[in-house]
């Protein structure tokens, strides 16, 4: 079954076995419930619906084997939009209707207020995307993982490329005030003092969704900084750089993986050229990779999104998990997590005891001709 527009329906079984089987909280039979949640409309869509078609090809894949040990998974799919105020109604309606675990959220402020609704329930979520450092960190989401490296290792990443390869001495570090965004820009800002990088000229919060960044694309002109780190998603960042351009400011500009996407390329146009992001290392000559890249195009017709890969890399953890445990008990899953390795786009991973994924980091790509590159 294809996403289009705001998805909010149940996808059917996509094969019933007929083996006997008993695990865990599921009886012979009966189909085991994976929730997806993430933003499927509005500005972040094009984060959310990569990870939603990601789940269909994995799991069409492993009913059409004969499903998890013999029982059938059933995808429920529901539209956050990115936004905290949605997701916890949203993390309520697949508790609801029986999941038994969750790829999702996908952004960081969503997720951290859906957490505490699936902790409650002992629930198991598995992101492919949302990388506030708290999030493991701190150990309050107990149930939480996900396959993406942390924004404190984003914002190294960062920090060393902007010093140490672009030689920037004098930065400007701004961001969105989200716990994505602005934990990055914390982060950034705690590196670069610690270790006496640079100086920092700036530091400071934009209001997501603003029209006009006139005013702190003046401030950073003032402060003549060599470059600019940005905490933030793509929207606000096509912004600022057009505006930075438009007054014929050469600073280096760099970002995240919440701007590593092609809507930034397409919203900035000329301008873009040039810019910094980080994102997942380029693992498209993995066989897996390949594998559902090709199931992808065939399917949607259009190349997979940001946070795909990371995305098949969470549903194969998850069902491997189950299969492993032989149990949809979400203790039995965590622990399989942290002491089996699955195969997936960035290798064999496993989880430590945050539930942050081993092995798996960040590269630095820029923009050339419209299309984000990955810097050797």
């Amino acid at each position: 079954m294809n996403i289009s527009g705001k998805i909010c329906s149940v996808l059917s079984v996509l094969a019933i076995s007929t083996s006997v089987f008993f695990m865990s909280n599921a009886s012979a039979g009966e189909p085991i419930k994976i929730g997806v949640a993430g933003a499927l409309s509005g500005d972040l869509a094009s984060y959310g619906l990569p990870t939603a078609r990601a789940a269909e090809l994995v799991i069409k894949d492993i009913n059409e084997k004969g499903g998890i040990n013999g029982v059938p998974v059933e995808l429920l799919i529901e539209d956050d939009v990115c936004k905290p105020e949605v997701a916890t109604n949203t993390a309520t309606k697949l508790l609801s209707a029986g999941v038994k675990a969750v790829i999702g959220h996908i952004c960081s402020s969503a997720t951290k207020a859906a957490l505490p609704i699936y902790d409650e329930a002992n629930v198991l979520v598995i992101s492919p995307s949302a990388t506030d450092s708290d999030l493991t960190k701190s150990g309050k989401y107990p149930t939480f993982y996900r396959t993406i490296a942390p924004n404190d290792a984003q914002a190294n990443s960062i920090v060393t490329f902007t010093v140490d390869s672009l030689k920037a001495q004098k930065i400007a570090i701004i961001h969105d005030k989200g716990d994505y965004g602005k934990g990055l820009a914390e982060d950034a800002r705690k590196i670069i003092r610690d270790g006496a990088l640079a100086t920092i000229v700036l530091f400071e919060g934009i209001t997501p969704g603003a029209v006009d960044y006139s005013a702190v694309v003046q401030k950073i002109k003032r402060t003549r900084a060599d470059a600019v780190i940005f905490g933030g998603y793509h929207p606000e960042a096509s912004k600022i750089v057009t505006q930075m351009r438009k007054k014929r400011m050469k600073t280096l500009f760099i970002s995240d993986d919440g701007v590593k996407d092609e809507s930034f390329t397409r919203v900035a146009g000329k301008y873009a050229e040039g810019v910094y992001a980080t994102g997942p290392a380029d693992v498209s000559a993995n066989p897996i990779t390949r594998k559902y890249r090709q199931a992808y195009m065939e399917t949607y017709k259009v190349e997979p999104g940001p946070f795909f890969d990371n995305a098949v890399a969470a549903v194969l953890a998850l069902t491997n998990s189950i299969r492993v445990a032989n149990s949809t008990d979400t203790d039995k899953i965590a622990k399989t997590l942290r002491t089996q390795a699955t195969a997936t786009p960035f290798g064999e991973i496993m989880f430590d005891n945050h539930g942050d994924a081993i092995g798996v980091g960040y590269s630095l790509y820029v923009v050339k001709k419209r299309k984000f590159v990955q810097v050797d």
